[in-house]
């Protein structure tokens, strides 16, 4: 059971539906921009990984040791399949192997973004190829994943030594590592897999997820009892306000949840989180990086977070007459042509990445005013769902 969330009214359908849809020669020319930054950052990051956020526009050059360094795989295999050159294919393949080294040694997997990692690598390898290697990679990835689940309070911990007081929490990101398991449970019929994805999706809705349909960041559990204990944040403004990017991981996560169980509350909260969203953006649906923020306290924006949404928007429309459907289609239509126009690096020549104004921790001064790697990812994912309607998404 599923508590009961305020559904707002969008306040702006009017103007949203004004909108001009985004064309065939738009979303093309904006993948090969994107196509023309990979292809300068190939050779460097053909053995190692980009950081997971910019300095000056640049990454830095890392080993597999990060929850992000799929996205950079998960845009190779997209450049694989909008371009069909092979060359992306044999780094993507590189890469492949190199999380299945990550796996054997145990490096920097004590945590939940399994999903993260082995989704956009392993999995998305097999889909798009059909390596039998890299789908026993991924389930070996979803098995891993399993096991961070705590009976006690029904929920995949987040960060941490397994079980440690201190970290028996989970966090809102992990809406976008179910979709592991729950490929998994497709590929197997194993249904602990199924079992655990459900398990937290619940637990997840009723706690990070407030009755007015804005989230926490973070939900803590009493290790003895199992029984929710508080939200708070981590990366946003504070504890009661509402972390721009953390609402887009809710946004995402309901079509996602919907995609594999059919769940019809997953359509309810996705209206409700997602109004809750619309409601409070600039006026060019960028949001800046919490939601509590106004033109008025000049903070800067997430560029990333509207990229996630317009992925979730154009995820739900696959399933669902939704009530303001052609609303919520423009409004993601908008927030990829301002994108587009106004928040990319093509001006930027020096720039590794690709799309600019991006926020990853505010509060640690970690890439603020940015390129990150999610931000460039879900920006191609988004541009990917409107040129090729039977994209086989990663997730």
């Amino acid at each position: 059971m599923f508590k009961n969330l305020n559904i707002e009214e969008i306040n702006n359908k009017e103007e949203l539906l004004k909108e001009e849809y985004l064309n065939k020669k738009e979303v093309k020319e904006a993948l090969d921009f994107i196509i023309t930054k990979i292809d300068e950052n190939l050779e460097v990051f053909t053995e190692k990984f980009p950081s997971a956020c910019t300095t000056n526009h640049k990454y830095r050059i890392k080993d597999n040791d990060d929850w992000t360094n799929g996205f950079w795989t998960g845009m190779l295999w997209m450049a694989y399949e909008y371009t069909g050159d092979e060359k992306y294919k044999i780094v993507g393949d590189l890469h492949t192997e190199n999380f299945r080294k990550r796996y054997e040694d145990n490096f920097v997997l004590d945590h939940h973004d399994l999903g993260f990692l082995y989704s956009l690598s392993a999995v998305a390898s097999y889909k798009v190829t059909g390596d039998k290697k890299a789908r026993e990679l991924g389930l070996l990835a979803a098995k891993k994943l399993k096991e961070r689940y705590q009976e006690k309070g029904k929920f995949i911990q987040a960060w941490g030594k397994y079980g440690d007081e201190r970290e028996y929490r989970l966090i809102i990101d992990c809406l976008l590592n179910l979709p592991l398991l729950y490929w998994a449970y497709d590929e197997t019929l194993d249904e602990s897999f199924l079992n655990v994805a459900n398990n937290h999706f619940e637990t997840a809705i009723n706690t990070v997820i407030r009755e007015d349909s804005s989230t926490y960041h973070t939900y803590y559990f009493d290790k003895e009892t199992g029984k929710p204990k508080s939200g708070i944040t981590h990366q946003g403004f504070n504890d009661e306000s509402c972390w721009a990017r953390g609402q887009a991981w809710a946004i995402i996560g309901m079509p996602l949840n919907y995609r594999y169980n059919k769940s019809l509350d997953s359509i309810e909260i996705f209206m409700a989180v997602t109004n809750y969203y619309l409601n409070r953006l600039p006026e060019d649906l960028i949001p800046y990086w919490d939601l509590v923020f106004k033109k008025e306290d000049k903070e800067p924006r997430d560029s990333s977070s509207a990229a996630i949404v317009a992925c979730g928007i154009f995820e739900m429309e696959k399933y669902y007459d939704l009530k303001d459907k052609e609303v919520y289609i423009k409004a993601a239509h908008k927030m990829l042509r301002e994108l587009i126009s106004n928040y990319t690096t093509k001006d930027l020549k020096e720039a590794d990445g690709i799309l600019k104004h991006g926020v990853y921790a505010y509060h640690h001064n970690k890439g603020v005013d940015e390129c990150n790697l999610w931000g460039d990812y879900f920006y191609m994912e988004a541009l990917m769902r409107l040129y090729k309607k039977d994209f086989n998404i990663y997730w």
